[in-house]
């Protein structure tokens, strides 16, 4: 077992280091901006250009899926080249763990920025995100597996996990991150070395209702909870930080209230050095059960109170 953490290590930081040194000699040629929103489809990048890069911004983040059987090479160019007009920056979450040609699809893609952010998979936490099973030690095994098969493909490939649900309970269905993060780490001891950055789901618990004044686990600060648990794992101390999921549900609660919510997390929770990007789901849902989380009223084209917090107009266009 040493030997093959010896082994892992050396790989690992060899590849970090070619990584460190491309980036020195190419550079980066977009600066984002941190506020972002998950949407479904890209048929809604206008309607998120118009959210996340109002007030003269540039590069705000959008996060979204793509499945296996939408490897559509013509469809997703043309998507990425929509995101180089609107000046958005892609979090692509791959939504299937079977063996495929993701490295290579993806390599495909026109691409708006140097560093493509690619995050694993859902909440696999929960077993309906990951085959009907709960496990860490799969969940891990793949990671590293499509972690390498990147970097094979392009160092340009900035690797996230997926965002975890923080306030799921150990059960049939679902598992404690905590648990989640010790058996993934009994399995692959150096497995929190390896992504680039480090994906969130920080959600306001309990019931998408919690005050952004909360600490811990379970509140909009649960990417510190995370950050600090993992550090025993060696999660780097610096490792910048994705939210990619959270929000208050608006189903019976006060409009207002929600932005002022929203602008203490901007202000406060979320100003946190690490924090480089903040993707609230979602933009747009006309049904239940995440309809409470649009921020377009549904069946409209106009935002909720809280989507002025980053600077927006009401209407859609």
């Amino acid at each position: 077992m040493f030997k093959l953490i010896i082994r892992q290590l050396i790989a690992i930081h060899t590849l970090a280091f070619l990584v460190f040194i491309l980036g020195i000699l190419t550079g980066d040629v977009y600066a984002s901006n941190k506020f972002g929103i998950h949407v479904l489809t890209e048929s809604e990048f206008p309607v998120a250009s118009n959210l996340v890069n109002s007030d003269g911004r540039e590069w705000g983040h959008v996060t979204f899926v793509i499945r296996e059987d939408e490897m559509d090479k013509a469809r997703w160019t043309q998507a990425f080249q929509k995101l180089s007009e609107y000046k958005l920056t892609p979090i692509v979450r791959i939504a299937t763990k079977q063996d495929s040609v993701w490295a290579e699809f993806l390599n495909s893609l026109p691409w708006p920025n140097k560093k493509r952010i690619v995050s694993l998979w859902n909440e696999p936490n929960h077993a309906k995100e990951w085959g009907g099973v709960i496990d860490p030690a799969g969940y891990a095994r793949l990671s590293r597996r499509y972690w390498e098969e990147l970097k094979k493909a392009s160092f340009d490939f900035y690797v996230l996990p997926a965002g975890f649900d923080a306030a799921a309970p150990n059960g049939r269905a679902t598992m404690n991150s905590k648990d989640y993060f010790d058996q993934m780490s009994e399995h692959d001891p150096l497995i929190f070395t390896l992504f680039d950055g480090w994906a969130s789901h920080s959600y306001p618990n309990p019931g998408f209702s919690g005050s952004p004044s909360d600490n811990g686990k379970m509140s909009i600060r649960g990417f510190e909870w995370e950050l600090d648990y993992l550090r025993k794992y060696h999660l780097s101390d610096n490792i910048s930080v994705y939210i990619k999921e959270t929000g208050w549900a608006n189903d019976g609660n006060d409009q207002e209230k929600i932005a002022d919510y929203y602008k203490q997390a901007f202000s406060e929770a979320w100003s946190h050095p690490q924090v480089v990007a903040v993707t609230p789901f979602i933009l747009k849902y006309d049904s239940a059960p995440f309809d409470q989380f649009s921020w377009i009223i549904p069946k409209t084209n106009i935002l909720y109170p809280y989507g002025r917090v980053m600077g927006a107009t009401d209407e859609e266009s």
